[in-house]
């Protein structure tokens, strides 16, 4: 069994069930509860990395609990904030810990090439927590958003675009506050590529030699 493969599958089946459970109280518990298996799961890996385990638990035990919170009080600004002001360096502690993972040897395994995927997902989740905080700090600063968890959804698809570099979001940062976390996430993507696919990539090819 592959820890940071569930972890992968969680954070995908989390981004196919948005659209089908953010219409509704039920459906927002649902998304909840996805989201407390997936940080669950960034524990379990956490735990199998040389990192502090004990700093992945302060950081993600409080965020389970707000996302109960979150489930439950759907419309409250300042619910909403602390849960991003926690899972946000949460999800950042995971990425660096999953990077460290995949650094800490020269023989790639299979849990580290879903590592990959699966660091790569969880930078994505943590910049579209610090854009959650962004927009309820200062509003308008990225738009035209939705409500609620849809906002969140809709701020995912935007990390995910700046991430890769692909340009295709229909969502836009309007003020200086955002671009500068989008030009720290364009830098983080680039440099993902070049730093660390292309390490297990040059690692597979000659161990293959």
């Amino acid at each position: 069994m592959h820890p940071s493969a569930l972890l992968l599958m969680a954070q995908l089946l989390a981004i196919v069930a948005y659209p089908f459970l953010d219409s509704s109280r039920v459906g927002s518990a649902a998304l909840g509860v996805i989201s407390m298996v997936a940080v669950a799961l960034a524990l379990w890996v956490v735990r199998s990395t040389p990192a502090l385990t004990v700093i992945a638990v302060v950081l993600g035990a409080p965020a389970v609990l707000m996302t109960v919170l979150e489930a439950v009080l759907v419309d409250e600004d300042w619910v909403t904030l602390t849960s991003a002001l926690l899972h946000a360096p949460f999800y950042f502690y995971v990425s660096y810990s999953l990077i460290r993972y995949l650094f800490h040897d020269d023989r790639v395994t299979t849990d580290e090439l879903y590592g990959i995927g699966a660091a790569f997902t969880v930078v994505a989740w943590g910049f579209a927590y610090v854009y959650l905080a962004v927009v309820i700090l200062a509003p308008g600063s990225i738009g035209p958003l939705g409500d609620g968890t849809e906002r969140f959804f809709e701020l995912l698809f935007f990390s995910f675009t700046n991430l890769t570099s692909v340009g295709l979001s229909d969502i836009v940062p309007t003020a200086d506050h955002a671009r500068s976390w989008v030009i720290l996430e364009q830098v983080a993507g680039v440099l993902y590529v070049a730093m660390v696919i292309s390490r297990l990539v040059a690692l597979t090819v000659r161990r293959h030699d």
